[in-house]
This record gives structure tokens, sequence and C-alpha cells, in this order.
């Protein structure tokens, strides 16, 4: 027996938190760098340009606990920790991927259209 489906509009469904997760910019940069292969920590600080220490911890740790992403610690010294994505993540990518592939060749009009609203926007103003 599979478990009830959420109500996304309903104001205590946890539906919600988890659409704030995944439609965090870290948590998708993260996400897709993991469906290409497995990296440590100080790999992914090097790819995700402009995210801090702290906020890619809190990321993994996230993506770890919703069963998203999975860390490996190996005992050496110091310890070597890396991430990969889970079969859950990988689905999760699937449909990402449209979305991502979407803002990357749409971006030129969405600018063209924020600068058209801008131009509006200061005509009425003026």
């Amino acid at each position: 027996m599979s478990a009830p489906r959420g109500d996304v509009f309903a104001a205590n469904c946890p539906t919600r938190q988890l659409l704030d997760r995944i439609g965090d910019k870290w948590s998708v940069l993260i996400l897709t760098l993991l469906g290409e292969e497995t990296m440590r920590f100080n790999e992914l600080k090097r790819r995700v340009d402009g995210v801090s220490q702290k906020m890619l911890s809190q990321t993994l740790r996230t993506l770890e606990r919703d069963g998203l992403a999975f860390r490996t610690a190996r005992p050496t010294v110091p310890v070597t920790v890396s991430y990969s994505i889970t079969p859950l993540g990988r689905e999760l990518l699937g449909a990402m991927q449209l979305l991502i592939d979407w803002a990357e060749t749409r971006m030129a009009d969405v600018s063209a259209a924020q600068r058209d609203y801008d131009r509006r926007l200061d005509m009425a103003l003026t």
C-alpha cells in the first residue's frame, strides 16, 4: 500500500517543505553535479561558484536527510568523505533536468521580458 498523496495547497502539508528544498538553487546545482559523478566536499565547493562552506554543508545534510544524496566516509587520515546521488535523487534529477534545460535555453527571452517590463514601468512612473 502506498502512502497517501500530499496536498501542496494545504498550509500544513510537508510537500511544501520538500518543494522549498528542491526549488532551492543550491540543491538543484549540487544534485546536478552528483548526478554526473560522486564528489568530495571540496570538489563540490570548487564547482558550485558562490556557495559558502556553511551553505554547502547544510544543503548536503538536508539532501542526505531527504534521501536524495548519500554520504560515504572512509576511515583514512584524515577521513575521506564523498557524496553521491541516490536512486530517489536521480529520479528527481530527471524531472528537474527539464526545468534546468528550459532555464538555460530561455534565459535570453526572460531577460528581454524583464527589460521590456522595466521600460514600461519607467514610462508609467514618469
